[in-house]
């Protein structure tokens, strides 16, 4: 995304602000005062996923989103760092320099992997809120075709100029939204449209599917003890509901709580209510009520 042209029109473009660390050149938006909450987005999002979750939790928490590398604003060195355990190492790193010890780490889809992968390596054990959780391995000839497939889109340097070709094209990206299960208002869908016609965010996107790998993080989950909740859509049509009851049920302080009528991105489509059933855990788990919070600010 250019920075110069597609930044001013972006949602909270007023808290944005740039961090350059390693690799990347970070775009990260910053709002609200207090124990600070980290939002990481899921694969092929940008920070626009949190734009009405994040005003709504800076009544509480300083919360920080960032995009991942190479989508979105965040611009990288090399997209050879797009894979799990490079992103939660180059995150980490970026945690450190810039002095965050978040409270709570909130994810939605790949983002939540990062979020658990993140949760140990902190010196301070956050709380981690999974939103759609993309926490499974693919299974049978899965396991090889996706992947082999996903390498092969992203090594043909047409693909992304391709799929990229026309401009935003609204329609296009309802498609892919409603196929997960979710329905956006025409401004959500208006900013998707925008993403998935840059080329380079999309390239990352590819890149970040290509290296994905999940074995070694699920193999890990017994010995994940920050608490967490797993936040699951009935609807979700890209990771089922029962990702995350399989999930929870091999981690220590894991539970699920199911939201009916909505799909892969129930964040954006209920933000309230993610809201909601985030904070009250939070507070739960940090042992912190609202007022205390408000507090801190």
């Amino acid at each position: 995304m250019d920075r110069t042209r597609d930044l001013p029109s972006w949602p909270h473009a007023d808290r944005s602000r740039f961090m350059r660390d390693g690799h990347h050149d970070w775009h990260v938006q910053d709002m609200g005062r207090g124990p600070m909450m980290l939002c990481l987005h899921g694969s092929g999002a940008s920070t626009h996923s949190w734009r009405d979750l994040m005003p709504i939790w800076a009544r509480r928490w300083r919360v920080v989103a960032i995009d991942l590398p190479g989508q979105g604003f965040t611009r990288s060195a090399t997209l050879r760092r797009c894979g799990l355990d490079h992103m939660t190492e180059d995150i980490g790193r970026l945690c450190t320099a810039q002095g965050w010890a978040p409270t709570a780490i909130v994810g939605h889809s790949a983002g939540a992997a990062i979020a658990l992968s993140l949760s140990p390596r902190l010196p301070t054990m956050p709380v981690v809120i999974g939103i759609n959780a993309a926490m499974s391995r693919f299974e049978g000839i899965a396991s090889w075709a996706f992947p082999m497939l996903a390498r092969l889109l992203a090594l043909n340097p047409l693909t992304a100029r391709i799929f990229t070709l026309g401009g935003p094209n609204p329609a296009r990206a309802r498609r892919l939204i409603e196929g997960t299960g979710s329905r956006l208002s025409d401004e959500g869908l208006a900013l998707y449209a925008r993403l998935i016609a840059d080329r380079a965010h999309v390239e990352a996107t590819l890149q970040m599917m290509t290296q994905w790998r999940i074995d070694p993080l699920v193999d890990a989950l017994p010995r994940i003890t920050a608490p967490t909740l797993l936040i699951a859509a009935t609807g979700d049509r890209a990771v089922p509901a029962a990702t995350s009851d399989e999930a929870a049920q091999r981690m220590p302080r894991a539970r699920v709580e199911k939201l009916t009528g909505l799909g892969h991105l129930a964040h954006e489509e209920a933000p309230d209510r993610v809201a909601g059933l985030a904070t009250a855990f939070i507070e739960t788990a940090t042992g912190s009520t609202t007022r205390e919070l408000r507090l801190c600010q």
